[in-house]
């Protein structure tokens, strides 16, 4: 089978996606926008199909955590204005199917594929991290090792130098005639 053009690329949506409470999630208003609908019909859907969208599918951000997306996106300069009154929803990546199930528009269920996608790419990348970090740490581990050694012979090589600067004074040999009385 061919692979169609995605009218949004992937990367696009993987940016979009957002690590929240431990899950990854797109923004209702995102998500809308990728469906090719409103956020209030997209809202409207997901309340009149309320019993398809469990808590791990679906949930409703904080003040705390709108207040901070709205300041990293003010950064960013892509703020979305919205009712105040009702924050948004985040949707996990069974959450964005069922939306587009819901939603029963050809756009938005040629576009579910490539949210899928994207969260697909966004898991490899994840993973790849995360054995890329242990590597790092397994390196640093050992360079650790290393440069213990290493410390240890650089001290010991000090205190030589530093015994060769200061040499013990050499036992002399009183003038003069002397009698040794020691006895052996």
């Amino acid at each position: 089978m061919a692979r169609v053009k995605a009218p949004v690329p992937t990367e696009d949506i993987t940016r979009a996606i957002l690590v929240l409470r431990g899950h990854r999630v797109l923004q209702d208003s995102e998500l809308a926008a990728l469906y090719g609908v409103t956020t209030k019909r997209l809202n409207e859907q997901v309340k009149r199909n309320a019993d398809r969208f469990p808590t791990d599918f679906i949930f409703r951000l904080t003040r705390s955590e709108t207040d901070a997306l709205n300041r990293s996106q003010n950064a960013t300069g892509s703020r979305k204005h919205r009712d105040p009154r009702f924050p948004p929803y985040a949707f996990t990546e069974h959450g964005a199917i069922m939306a587009a199930m819901v939603l029963n528009s050809s756009r938005a269920v040629e576009m579910s594929v490539y949210v899928v996608r994207a969260f697909l790419q966004l898991r490899e990348m994840l993973a790849s991290n995360k054995e890329l970090a242990h590597r790092f740490a397994q390196l640093e581990t050992r360079l650790d090792k290393k440069l213990t050694a290493h410390d240890e012979a650089i001290a010991a090589i000090l205190s030589a130098i530093r015994q060769l600067m200061h040499p013990p004074v050499p036992k002399r040999r009183p003038i003069g005639f002397t009698a040794a009385l020691e006895t052996q």
